[in-house]
Parts: structure tokens; C-alpha cells; sequence
């Protein structure tokens, strides 16, 4: 796909009146929408996401959201006493950046969409929202930790005083206080050394869990842990020997991290294999999914990580009145799979979007859609979603809304047939409940 580049000092608008000429193949890997009625206006959203390559996990439930989503605005979506259909053109970044800020590019100029949605990792959150930033088109992503979406972007990431607000980009995840809570939380429900390795990959996730300053390395100081740390990887590193023969040395007996499935199925294989089985071990991003702790056949038993959602959450969608069950429940029997984590917060994506356009003054106008972005105070599946609150650091505040997180491990069941994810700490999001208490890696 060519990548549209505006000449210097030429945002879209501007180029846009100046030019009709552009011909790059579209963004779409596919597109829906209502049967078309002439006499309506339409609304086009535009959807980005990693649905094939390493990180396509996160993209598993697209298709049954998207499904979901349609049924919901078959008949229009009347906004100001106008019914307007809705078009939704979803994008594959193939869980590449580059490619997530050419797809970008084509939905904004080849498309026009009037609203930009993205999902999954930095990796791909990042560059959309830089390209919308830089268009001036409205845009909500999700599924990244907010510092990465955030600092990330800024022009010095080092400089918390230099921080600029956004003006188009807004986005609803937890964050790095969140995830250090939880994990600390469980790791205190067993008697350790209270030494922890870390495994963090080159990567925006693992430079910005990692830093020394701002990251996971002061939240240990400061509660008491000892960090050992070998240094940034390649995501697709192919051998961990000098990580696992470090932490041997150091009588590492919790290993935490951010990695990719692959990336943590060769790491959890090799350890074992060279005989490194710590107390504990709570791995972010790699094993939210049923099939990455399947992958591990039975060596996965007792494996904790952040859950960011389950059937057992509290909440339901203001789409359809589902419950958390519900949802997960509709999944399993549309697609013979397991639910997976990233199904309640794509709903709540798509559900944050259609609670924006019913209540902007004019879903074609960029500014009123802004507007409406930045005033949501909306109930979703995965829990409030509000803008402007007082519980994150003052710059980060107009642009971002953290959710409820907890901690769970997976449990081998008892046939060996599988696993589930059971919930051992709510000490974050009390109103989730908890169905067990940390166990130790056999």
C-alpha cells in the first residue's frame, strides 16, 4: 500500500482543497455497513488493528464485534433528529507501525472517515494516532497502557514539563500505576526473596515499563523489591539463555515482563527446559490469551498476569444490555473459542464510538465530534470511560481515562483439558470479585 505524504506545511484540509488527485490502493481489508438508503446521510468510522501477524491475538474478537456493532446500527442512528447510516472501513496494520500509519493515511484521505477508531498495543495505536493528530481527524484507541500512548508521543519523552496536551487523539486503558499495584499485590500474597527479573523487549511497551526513572524500576525501590534487569531484547529472540543464566546468579524467584506470546513460549520452555522454575511468574501481554497458555501445554499452570476483563466483571454493554457473561458466552458459541480478554474491551470501543455520535452536534463536523469525545462519561462493558478526571497527572488528564484492572493466574483444569483464568486479587477494582488466592509455580 503507498503511503499519501501531504507536502510540508499542508495538513489534509488544506491539501485536500488543493488537490483531488490521489490514487493508493485503499486501506480496507473490509468494509460494512447497513443496506445503503439514499436519502441518509452516512457516517464513516474507520478501525484499525493488528489482525494478522504477531500480534493478531489482540484482534480475535474483530469480526464478532464488528457483527455486534452492525446489528446495532442497522436501522441509522438518528443524531440532531437525522438518521445517518453507519460505515464502518476496518484496516490491517499486520502488526507492523509503519504499516498501521499508511492504513492510517488511506482511511483519513481515500476513505474520509469522520472518526477514527484503533486498538492494540502501542504499536499500533501510536501511529494512528499521530497520523489523526497531524489530520486533525477525531480518534479513540484502547488497548495500551496510557504512558506509552501518551509520553510516547510527546517530542521529549524525558521532559514531564515540556508535556503537550492532544487535541484529537483520546484514549481508555490502564496504566503503569495500575499494572505495578496488581502485580505487587499478588506477588505479596507468597513468601518470596522479594528478587525479581525482568524481561522487557526494544519495543514502546517495554522501553517505557523499563525506564529507570518513570518505569517498573522506582515501584520496586520503592516497595521493597530488588530488581534485577538484563537489558532490552529483540522482539523474536530466538534464545533466552543469558536472560535465564542471569537470573539463576541473581536467585531470581519472580519473573515478570512484557513480551509477545511467541517471544514468552520460547522464553517459559527454555527455563524450564535449563532448569530456572521461579516462584512466580507474571507476564504482561503475553499470556491474556487462551491460546498462548495452550501453546504451553501443561506448563502454564499457575502463570499470573494483569486481567483487564473477564465474564466475571461486573458490568454490561450500553450496545445491547449484555452482561460480562453474556458477551463471552455470545463468543464462545459464534466462534467455537474461548473468550479472550480483548472481547470486552473492542466492545467497549465500539461502544465509547456510539456514544460519542449520538451526542455530537453534527457527526460530519470534526470540532463537535472532538467536543463530544472530550465530555464522554459513559458505562461500558469494561467499566466507566470519562475523560478529564482528577485520578491521572494533570497532563495527561484531558486525553486519557484509566480502567479497573486486576490479577489473575491460569489454572490447569482438572481433566488437563485446557486452562481458566482465575481472578486472585481485586485490591485495585474491588467491585470485581475474586474466585482464589495466589499460588506459588509448582
Amino acid at each position: 500500500m503507498a503511503r499519501i505524504v501531504y507536502p510540508a506545511g499542508l495538513n489534509r484540509r488544506r491539501f485536500i482543497a488543493g488537490s483531488a488527485a490521489f490514487g493508493a490502493a485503499t486501506a480496507a481489508s473490509g468494509i460494512f455497513a447497513p443496506a445503503v438508503r439514499a436519502q441518509n446521510p452516512t457516517i464513516k468510522v474507520g478501525y484499525v488493528t493488528p489482525q494478522s501477524g504477531p500480534l493478531a491475538a489482540f484482534a480475535e474478537a474483530d469480526n464478532f464485534t464488528l457483527e455486534m456493532f452492525r446489528a446495532a446500527v442497522a436501522n441509522g442512528v438518528n443524531i440532531g433528529g437525522t438518521t445517518y447510516n453507519v460505515e464502518v472501513v476496518v484496516a490491517d496494520s499486520q502488526s507492523n507501525p509503519n504499516r498501521a500509519a499508511d492504513v492510517a493515511s488511506e482511511l483519513i484521505v481515500r476513505e474520509e472517515i469522520d472518526l477514527m477508531l484503533v486498538a492494540s498495543t502501542p504499536e499500533t495505536t501510536n501511529p494512528v494516532s499521530t497520523q489523526c493528530e497531524i489530520e486533525e481527524v477525531p480518534c479513540i484507541s484502547t488497548m495500551a497502557p496510557w504512558e506509552p500512548w501518551f509520553i510516547g508521543r510527546q517530542p521529549n519523552p524525558a521532559d514531564p514539563s515540556a508535556f503537550e496536551e492532544f487535541a484529537w487523539t483520546y484514549h481508555f486503558f490502564w496504566g503503569l500505576k495500575e499494572f505495578t499495584d496488581v502485580y505487587t499485590n499478588m506477588w505479596s500474597q507468597l513468601e518470596t526473596n522479594k528478587t525479581v527479573g525482568g524481561l522487557w523487549p526494544n519495543d514502546a511497551d517495554g522501553n517505557a515499563f523499563a525506564d529507570r526513572a518513570n518505569g517498573f524500576p522506582p515501584v520496586m525501590d520503592a516497595k521493597g523489591y530488588k530488581l534485577l534487569d538484563p537489558g532490552r531484547f529483540a522482539n523474536g529472540t530466538d534464545s533466552f539463555a543469558a536472560q535465564i543464566s542471569r537470573f539463576r546468579e541473581g536467585e531470581v524467584e519472580i519473573v515478570t515482563g512484557l513480551m509477545i506470546p511467541p517471544d514468552f513460549t520460547t522464553y517459559w520452555t527454555q527455563s524450564l527446559q535449563q532448569g530456572f522454575r521461579p516462584k512466580v511468574c507474571s507476564m504482561g501481554r503475553a499470556i491474556l490469551f487462551p491460546s498462548a497458555v495452550e501453546a504451553l501445554g501443561k506448563l502454564g499452570h499457575n502463570i499470573s498476569c494483569e486481567v483487564w476483563w473477564s465474564t466475571t466483571h461486573p458490568f454490561v454493554s450500553s450496545i445491547n444490555g449484555m452482561s460480562a457473561k453474556q458477551l463471552g458466552d455470545s463468543f464462545t458459541q459464534a466462534t467455537g473459542r474461548p473468550w479472550t480478554q480483548p472481547i470486552g474491551y473492542t466492545h467497549a470501543l465500539f461502544e465509547v464510538a456510539l456514544d460519542v455520535l449520538k451526542r455530537t452536534a453534527d457527526p460530519k463536523d470534526r470540532d463537535a465530534t472532538v467536543e463530544a469525545i472530550a465530555s464522554t462519561n459513559a458505562t461500558t462493558i469494561i467499566g466507566p470511560v470519562a475523560f478529564g478526571r482528577d485520578n491521572l497527572p494533570g497532563f495527561a488528564r484531558k486525553n486519557v481515562s484509566t480502567t479497573p484492572l486486576v490479577g489473575g493466574q491460569w489454572r490447569l483444569r482438572e481433566d488437563g483439558n485446557g486452562y481458566d483464568l482465575v481472578i486472585v486479587d481485586n485490591r485495585t477494582a474491588a467491585e470485581i470479585p475474586t474466585a482464589g488466592e495466589m499460588q506459588a509455580i509448582a
